[in-house]
């Protein structure tokens, strides 16, 4: 009985010791004893979704994060963007250099981007690389169904644009927040890379208000937001959105020495987004508000010279007489800490809460002024200074004049001009031109604001211009202007 008893306790012994290392082998890599499931979402996502087991359990660890519903949301209102320049006949070549004339246009360029519908009745916001100086815009829908796309209106400082289809009920995405995007968060970027359709990728954000010092004179907004998600040619123009499937940028540019991706991409913010498509809706062009001042980040020499530790901030170095920060009472040596309580600890994003405003908005400026905080309320400027509405009216050479409004650009089949509201004696009027006409161009120059029309006559000095306008009747009309003394 002894023998048996001790041959059953044996027994049990090595059972139970090799159920022991088989649990120990199976929990080996969490000790903790929950072994997620992981989904990843694109091959070259560097961190994966977890997108069924709770990680709730798991010390540090977030919960489940599940980017399904995200991307069911986003894939709808991202469309397939397709345009096509057009090479033209031109006489003095064959005069000079000889050839045929038969053919007078054919496909010269082609191109792939993408666009995200904003609105079911149409609007679709994109990158103006992407469809500039094309001829025929071609949208394409997930569900394959093709549109004519025509332009509303363009931004090359923000490289967006804004198109417009004959359509209505369309699934759209929602505006997000991204000035309440954070570090970490988990994002889909949505697109058509290499005219592979309906592509989404998942990835993280990696910084925000990035500056990535490009071509200035290609574009000049430097305040974005930077992701892992990857991003690849044909993809811009294209989606970045959150978890819960809103809008918080237009993926644009990517930084790669092959041209492909290779590990960052960066969008526009969909704060400034948001604003330069309603300019360009009711104006067809944008407004840019500034504060008057000369400024710059605060390096560790400055913040040696001015014996502060804190260096997040923009000093103030000059304040602009009768600018919107000299209005409201700033002064040279402030530190300017936030705009409307976002901070603004870099220039990039100090130029980047600004483009959310248009002229004439008041904004809650924090400033440290002798160690000491203090508050401003500031009306923003346009570049001009004096009149806060800016662009949106003033008066050239006797005419008032203001840009059309989205509904007389389509009823005159127009993208540009302004129309003149007010007519005082003057140059313009001297010539035959009335109220209810709209100034399209001057020479060659395109005017889409009062700016643009007091440039062109600002450049032509003492020479003469053509006005090409447009009667109220719809009539294209030329008018020749002497502007000698």
């Amino acid at each position: 009985m002894r023998t048996r008893n001790a041959l059953m306790t044996v027994g049990f012994g090595l059972v139970g010791g090799f159920l022991a290392f088989f649990m120990a082998d199976l929990l080996r890599e969490k000790p903790g004893g929950v072994s997620p499931r992981f989904e990843v979402v694109s091959p070259v996502a560097t961190h994966p979704v977890a997108m069924h087991t709770p990680l709730s359990s798991l010390p540090g660890l977030p919960g489940t994060v599940d980017l399904r519903g995200a991307a069911k949301m986003s894939v709808p209102a991202v469309v397939h963007v397709t345009t096509v320049q057009m090479g033209r006949y031109d006489p003095l070549w064959e005069f000079f250099y000889g050839g045929s004339s038969r053919m007078q246009e054919v496909p010269q360029r082609m191109g792939i981007g993408s666009g995200v519908i904003i609105s079911g009745d149409g609007y679709i916001v994109t990158n103006n690389h992407v469809i500039d100086k094309s001829d025929r815009i071609t949208v394409t829908l997930n569900n394959k169904k093709e549109y004519e796309a025509t332009v509303v209106g363009k931004d090359p400082v923000t490289d967006l644009a804004l198109l417009k289809i004959k359509e209505e009920g369309l699934a759209y995405l929602s505006y997000g927040d991204s000035d309440d995007v954070e570090l970490g968060e988990w994002v889909l970027a949505v697109g058509n890379p290499y005219n592979l359709t309906s592509t989404v990728t998942a990835g993280i954000i990696s910084a925000k208000s990035r500056e990535l010092g490009m071509d200035r004179d290609r574009m000049h907004l430097e305040s974005f937001l930077q992701t892992d998600a990857a991003v690849n040619s044909g993809n811009s123009g294209g989606a970045l959105v959150n978890a819960r499937g809103e809008l918080i940028g237009i993926n644009t540019a990517i930084t790669s020495p092959t041209g492909n991706f290779s590990g960052y991409a960066f969008a526009v913010p969909v704060n400034i987004v948001r604003k330069v498509v309603e300019n360009l809706k009711e104006f067809g062009t944008v407004q840019r508000a500034v504060l008057g001042i000369t400024m710059s980040e605060i390096t560790p020499e400055l913040a040696r010279e001015l014996k502060i530790d804190d260096m997040d901030g923009i000093y103030v170095h000059e304040v602009n007489t009768g600018g919107a920060a000299h209005k409201a009472g700033l002064k040279k040596g402030d530190i300017i800490k936030s705009i409307n309580e976002i901070p603004v600890g870099t220039a990039p994003a100090f130029y980047g809460q600004l483009a959310k405003y248009n002229p004439g908005a008041r904004v809650a400026i924090s400033v440290l002024r002798d160690n000491r905080e203090r508050k401003f309320e500031v009306v923003l400027q346009d570049t001009y200074g004096d009149d806060p509405r800016g662009a949106l009216s003033g008066e050239v050479l006797g005419a008032t004049v203001e840009p059309l409004t989205s509904t007389e650009r389509s009823r005159y089949r127009i993208n540009a001009g302004v129309k003149i509201t007010g007519l005082k004696n003057g140059a313009l009027k001297a010539i035959g031109l009335q109220q209810g006409y709209i100034i399209a161009k001057v020479n060659n120059t395109v005017i889409r604001h009062r700016e643009d029309l007091a440039n062109a006559v600002k450049i032509a000095e003492n020479e003469g211009v053509l006005i090409t306008a447009i009667s109220p009747r719809g009539r294209v009309e030329y008018f020749a202007l002497s502007l000698q003394n």
